[in-house]
């Protein structure tokens, strides 16, 4: 008993002398830090031998991962995204984001899209920007640009389509007005112009409320040799939620006086993969026959659709079945409540349509492209017919290329629209 008491006094003792000696002479808290400068020290020196990393290692502790940016630049320039904000619960379709190319001639690679009941669609039929950058050398398959014409939506000027001349090494020679122009040719076809490869010398983004804007321009001059005076290309696209207005203009600042011809050839893709059952609606127009299917070239005449294979003027469209379309309908005429003609692509299976209305009169021709054993449709809005200077047209024929004077500008501008098949569509702007 007397020894249990003896401990208790004991402990008692040490734990005031503790608290005199430690706590209240601050000495615990120079200990303390007095350790934790040793602990740093011996750290820093042991990192400096490697020591810590394999401390690190041993007891699992990961190492730190290093990322590098990866940057894709299809032409050698930076893609320009422009984004709407995708709202909730959304019940119809909209635009969410369109991807650029200004080292591209402004290709527009890609064009996203929310639709009820699909989510999140890719609606031209166009690879990966990974895999576009892959196929844009500017080489072999490439060379001029060409791989343009199969991926997204390909920019043509100064002119659009297909050009046949006289062969001469590489190049096809055509005439305007006692000039020869020498054009980049492939197999005798110079096609899409020379705009396809080049890049922007300026690009300019503007973010706003309900989508984005870019605006590219090109100092061509007469582009490498190829083409007469001097010309700019300038070339704005605005995204918002319902449409996408495209305007491409071309100014000649040279001293001479020149023909321009300007268009726009996406590949819409058909999502549902039924492309029999996929409706298409074109303007009035005449259809430009050609001698053969296989190559293409006009015979310098002019067919009337009506009640032929070729008639996709009805309302609602015609269904494109098993015709294999790759054909020009020119001298288009606008309905007559519209805006400018119109022309529509209607996928009844995914349950939406796009609409192209045309805003410029120089806009004289479309050119459309599905091939039976496809599910895409490219319409190429163009200014001019097939072959422009080619010696198969009528004189006097005015085959759509615009001739502009010195100080002259020549404007191209559409407007695309998604739209819902259940609902009405939307009202004309």
């Amino acid at each position: 008993m007397y020894a249990k008491l003896w401990r208790h006094k004991l402990a008692e003792s040490w734990h005031r002398a503790w608290q005199t000696a430690v706590k209240r002479s601050g000495l615990l808290i120079t200990i303390t830090v007095a350790v934790l400068l040793l602990l740093i020290a011996v750290g820093v020196k042991e990192r400096g031998r490697g020591n810590l990393t394999k401390l690190k290692t041993e007891l699992g502790v990961p190492k730190p991962t290093s990322y590098r940016a990866v940057v894709i630049q299809p032409g050698g320039q930076d893609p320009v995204v422009l984004q709407h904000a995708q709202m909730a619960d959304m019940e119809s379709p909209e635009f969410i984001s369109a991807t650029l190319l200004p080292g591209r001639g402004m290709n527009l690679l890609q064009i996203q899209a929310y639709i009820p009941q699909k989510g999140i669609v890719n609606l031209l039929a166009s690879p990966s920007l990974e895999d576009a950058a892959k196929q844009m050398t500017g080489e072999g398959k490439d060379a001029s640009g060409l791989a343009s014409l199969s991926t997204g939506g390909a920019i043509e000027a100064p002119w659009a389509d297909r050009i046949w001349g006289m062969p001469l090494n590489d190049d096809t020679i055509a005439t305007w007005q006692g000039h020869s122009l020498h054009l980049p040719a492939k197999g005798g076809i110079s096609n899409g112009g020379l705009l396809l490869d080049r890049k922007a010398d300026t690009v300019k983004t503007n973010v706003m409320p309900d989508g984005g804007q870019v605006q590219a321009t090109y100092d061509a001059g007469d582009f490498d040799g190829h083409w007469i005076s001097h010309t700019v290309i300038t070339t704005t696209v605005q995204l918002n939620s319902r449409a996408l207005e495209m305007n491409i203009s071309a100014h000649n600042t040279g001293d001479e006086a020149e023909p321009v011809g300007i268009g726009w050839q996406p590949k819409f893709a058909i999502l549902s993969g039924h492309r029999s059952q996929a409706t298409l609606k074109l303007p009035n127009a005449l259809r430009v026959e050609v001698s053969d299917r296989r190559d293409g070239i006009p015979t310098g005449k002019l067919l009337p659709v009506s009640g032929t294979a070729y008639d996709f003027t009805r309302v609602g469209g015609t269904r494109l079945g098993s015709l294999n379309l790759n054909d020009s309908f020119v001298q288009l005429k606008a309905g007559l409540l519209d805006n400018g003609p119109i022309v529509e692509l209607r996928d009844p299976k995914s349950n939406y349509g796009l609409r192209i209305t045309i805003l410029s009169p120089t806009i004289n021709a479309i050119h459309v492209n599905a091939p039976a054993n496809d599910s895409f449709v490219s319409i190429d809005p163009q200014f001019n017919f097939d072959d422009p200077f080619g010696r198969e047209w009528p004189n006097g024929e005015d085959t759509g290329m615009v001739v502009l004077q010195p100080g002259q500008t020549a404007q191209w501008k559409i407007r695309l629209e998604i739209f819902d098949l259940d609902t009405n569509a939307p009202q004309h702007m």
